[in-house]
């Protein structure tokens, strides 16, 4: 049964908040870019954390026996994604880019090769360049109503590119993909062929809608186990960016002895905070989790519609995971330079700017925005609003600065 919890948001909360999301931007400007959600947090969350500073307890973490970020990891997705992580071979992070980053160093050279599919998370591609590797793009390609990628010839290319690692991001960011079974099994059969590193980023599996199953890569066989660090966090599905924590669940021995081997404190420790709020997250907060995802599966419904309805074509597929949209305005009169920049002006919405989910490789994905559905369906239905009137009077090539008032 709905609370209503999700039913609507305080612009004016969001904009005095620390929050970059809403932070960073001009007052009549709408926020539909960075990966946070417009609602709050879940109620076990907040109870956690208020427990934890009533009782002044902001020192140093300590606890007796395994850490109980590790073990909620570790039930959650034994629970809800069918894989049981081997004991002892998790570790603690800040964030999935410092993970990437760490990953990087311990298990490449400068010089080799790095897959990952592209258009993808923007600090990923930034984290490969500016580690000395090089990024080889697997293209995202539309085909059947769907994002895929091609399987054939994937395994030539790789080993032609002298392909040290893999980069997973599984659901996908920005398509909002979930890969089937068939295709990771590919990627299976291609890592196993080239003897690669598989660096697996589930951040959005507990995103994934009803009607898709998010299926681990490291659950598809011992030897995808032993090769695949999983890296993850409750950040993006509960709504705690800024808490600051994650983990990595490390499979090939190399990389562990590496790690191991490093000094105790060299990659730093999440708070106390950051853990209780992880650990409420992932095992007190799936009543919350549920209700909010019947939202955005409402959302993606309703952008499907709007891109369906509109005199001019906005290519857009609806998501399998994530509450992203990928969207291409291609055809919508919009500056193709850079369409969000031009939608921010006219619209005075900010969406995610598409070029930069190919940056550093051939591929362009100029013409494309993400929008960032994570809020009250109300203040969707402004954001998508406004950006029909301004699209569809550059369309028509009359637009003025007073065509739409906001």
């Amino acid at each position: 049964m709905s609370t209503g919890q999700f039913d609507t948001i305080n612009r004016e909360r969001l904009r005095g908040g620390y929050g970059v999301k809403w932070g960073a931007l001009q007052s009549d400007v709408l926020a539909s870019w960075v990966a946070d959600m417009d609602f709050g947090t879940p109620p076990a969350v907040r109870e956690a954390i208020q427990e934890v500073v009533e009782r002044h307890d902001l020192g140093y973490p300590f606890w007796p026996g395994e850490d109980p970020v590790i073990e909620a990891f570790e039930a959650r997705m034994s629970s809800h994604h069918h894989w049981t992580p081997t004991p002892g071979r998790t570790r603690i992070y800040t964030d999935l880019i410092q993970v990437l980053q760490v990953m990087i160093e311990h298990s490449t050279s400068p010089g080799d090769g790095i897959a990952i599919h592209v258009p993808t998370y923007p600090p990923f591609l930034a984290a490969i360049e500016r580690s000395g590797r090089r990024i080889i793009p697997i293209p995202m390609i539309e085909t059947g109503g769907k994002w895929r990628f091609d399987t054939e010839g994937l395994t030539d290319q790789l080993r032609r590119e002298n392909c040290r690692m893999l980069v997973l991001v599984n659901p996908q960011n920005p398509t909002g993909r979930v890969f089937n079974g068939e295709e990771l099994a590919s990627l299976a059969h291609t890592s196993e062929e080239l003897d690669l590193v598989v660096f697996s980023d589930e951040i959005h599996a507990d995103l994934t809608y009803d009607d898709h199953r998010h299926i681990p890569f490291a659950s598809l066989g011992k030897d995808a186990a032993d090769r695949t660090i999983t890296a993850t966090s409750a950040t993006k599905a509960f709504n705690i960016a800024g808490m600051r924590c994650a983990v990595a669940h490390i499979g090939p021995q190399a990389v562990w002895d590496a790690l191991e081997s490093e000094p105790l404190d060299y990659f730093g420790q999440p708070s106390i905070l950051s853990r209780v709020a992880t650990v409420a997250a992932w095992t007190q907060s799936e009543p919350w989790l549920v209700e909010l995802k019947a939202t955005l599966s409402a959302n993606r419904r309703i952008i499907k519609l709007w891109t369906q309805d509109l005199p001019y074509e906005v290519r857009s597929h609806e998501p399998d995971a994530t509450y992203l949209s990928w969207l291409d305005f291609s055809d919508a009169g919009l500056d193709l330079h850079d369409p969000a920049a031009d939608l921010e002006r006219r619209a005075r919405v900010r969406l995610s700017q598409g070029a930069e989910f190919s940056q550093h490789t051939s591929l362009d994905t100029t013409t494309f925005a993400r929008i960032n559905f994570a809020t009250s369906t109300s203040n969707l239905l402004d954001i998508l609003g406004r950006i029909r009137c301004a699209t569809t009077r550059a369309a028509a090539r009359n637009w003025t600065e007073n065509n739409c008032i906001f």
